[in-house]
């Protein structure tokens, strides 16, 4: 994994994810939506598009770390599995562990939407990307997904702090059965720490 990462331009920091980052983020609505756009798959300059956009986002948003390094949380596969089989697993597929945050670099020459996506492990090939990534204060969370006709991508503020997203993890975290056990046991270690951590500071 951490070779076709780079050639894309990103770094791999192993073991280095922040105490306390919450495990997975869904369920956000329209009112958490902070910025976002989209591209028509035949849209001219596509991928260059694509990077451009994404980065001034990341950066609007605040993605990357305050410290100029531009490091940030990327949900990656277990092991070496591709995000085309992250996918065939989520649609009952497979049972394979689920993903988890990774900390990242962007480096000086990079291209998250063409070699990134290619790699299989940031979307299906270049031009067709899809991935999660959130800043290592939590504060911002950026999606992609490849739809029918084109590339969306949107921006998440504090989605830690959302009602709308932790309503769908206490719920998810709840629910019995079905093949996401390992995921649901860490939402609901994540939510039960956050319950004392406020009520520690009441």
């Amino acid at each position: 994994m951490y070779r076709p990462l780079r050639r894309a331009g990103i770094e791999v920091i192993p073991n280095a994810v922040p105490d306390g980052t919450m495990p997975f983020v869904h369920g956000y609505r329209r009112e958490d939506i902070v910025g976002g756009f989209s591209h028509p798959y035949e849209a001219p300059r596509l991928v260059e598009r694509l990077n451009e956009d994404w980065y001034e986002l990341a950066t609007s948003t605040g993605l990357f770390d305050p410290g100029r390094r531009r490091e940030f949380l990327l949900m990656l596969p277990v092991g070496t599995r591709s995000h085309s089989a992250y996918v065939r697993d989520m649609n009952g597929a497979g049972r394979a562990a689920p993903p988890v945050w990774t900390r990242v670099r962007l480096l000086d020459r990079w291209d998250v939407m063409g070699r990134g996506a290619a790699s299989a492990f940031l979307g299906i090939h270049a031009g067709h990307p899809g991935f999660g990534m959130l800043a290592l204060d939590s504060g911002v969370y950026i999606s992609c997904s490849t739809g029918e006709r084109g590339v969306d991508v949107l921006a998440v503020g504090h989605p830690d702090r959302s009602e709308n997203v932790l309503r769908h993890l206490e719920r998810f975290a709840s629910w019995q059965g079905g093949a996401d056990r390992v995921l649901r046991e860490r939402i609901a270690a994540w939510l039960a720490g956050r319950a004392v951590g406020a009520g520690g500071g009441s």
